[in-house]
């Protein structure tokens, strides 16, 4: 009775913590989403970034639906939840959304690294200038590379659970404990080149930004020269850093998800881990939203009148 006391109490504690969080990342998402939609109708077009931005937002705001339904079912009612296709569906679609954000991310990092850094070299000059058309091509490609990875997924969880059914009826329990293995491999070397991908991407893009405005900087410094643009440059390295250790962190937990997949959910690393995952979505889109003057004070504007009410 003690036993399933505190197991009560850490779901309850689960689901009111992943709550709080997965509603406050919706939010954010949400209003950003807003923003970007209200500036497509008065404009009638957005640029690139603007369009990342929108497709990031509402990748995230589904991301945080579907997790939050799926961790609140799983949690509360899990009979409901772990059975025959339903499950399958319900991760395929969890991986879908976790792969497309992550690459979206992905996407706009590289897309700020092309835009303002600064290189002579004759195919960096190629992309600053194609980049713009090259938007939607990314998008679609991230598109279809998260939609091919889920339906591995898929295909990969169902004969997992076939083989796991057979199991129970042929009796050589070593053979088909390998064959499950074997499996479970498959989906962790997935996870981990869907994971590992778009974090070198993001790696690759700041650092690149980073050395390129480093370089700015000590130009300026040597020449001793000060212009608006000094402003501009330390504030978006600070922005590239912050980003790198939050996404550095946001790839780690990632990983440790793959590594205490099998433990119970009881398992505190294992909370700890998805009290992350499920900030980072929120934070991260807070970070973009404070970035953008433009953003910043329509949100700004919004939680004053909230308070005054």
């Amino acid at each position: 009775e003690q036993f399933n006391l505190t197991s009560y109490s850490y779901a309850a504690t689960s689901v009111a913590i992943i709550t709080l969080e997965a509603f406050a990342g919706m939010w954010i998402n949400a209003f950003l989403v807003s923003v970007l939609c209200m500036t497509w109708f008065k404009k009638k077009t957005l640029n690139s970034n603007e369009k990342i931005l929108l497709v990031l937002g509402f990748s995230r705001f589904l991301y945080l639906c579907i997790s939050w339904l799926f961790s609140f079912l799983s949690i509360t009612y899990p009979k409901y939840l772990y059975v025959h296709s339903t499950l399958q569906v319900v991760l395929s679609i969890q991986t879908f959304l976790n792969y497309f954000k992550l690459w979206v991310s992905a996407c706009l990092c590289s897309f700020h690294c092309i835009k303002i850094a600064n290189f002579n070299n004759s195919f960096f000059i190629y992309l600053k200038v194609k980049i713009d058309r090259m938007v939607p091509w990314l998008l679609l490609g991230s598109v279809l590379l998260a939609l091919a990875i889920s339906i591995l997924a898929y295909d990969i969880a169902e004969n997992l659970h076939s083989k796991n059914d057979n199991s129970t009826c042929r009796g050589n329990f070593w053979d088909e404990s390998i064959k499950m293995e074997e499996h479970l491999f498959h989906i962790y070397f997935l996870t981990g080149f869907g994971y590992a991908a778009s974090f070198m991407a993001v790696i690759l893009s700041g650092l690149l930004l980073l050395f390129s405005l480093w370089r700015h900087k000590r130009n300026m410094q040597m020449n001793s020269m000060k212009n608006l643009s000094m402003d501009a440059h330390i504030r978006a390295m600070k922005s590239i850093l912050s980003f790198l250790v939050m996404y550095s962190i946001n790839f780690i937990c990632l990983i440790l998800t793959i590594i205490y997949s099998a433990k119970m959910n009881e398992n505190p690393m294992r909370f700890l881990i998805y009290v992350f995952l499920y900030a980072f979505p929120g934070i991260h889109s807070f970070v973009l939203v404070f970035s953008n003057p433009k953003m910043e004070n329509t949100l700004l504007r919004i939680l004053l009148c909230v308070r005054c009410k």
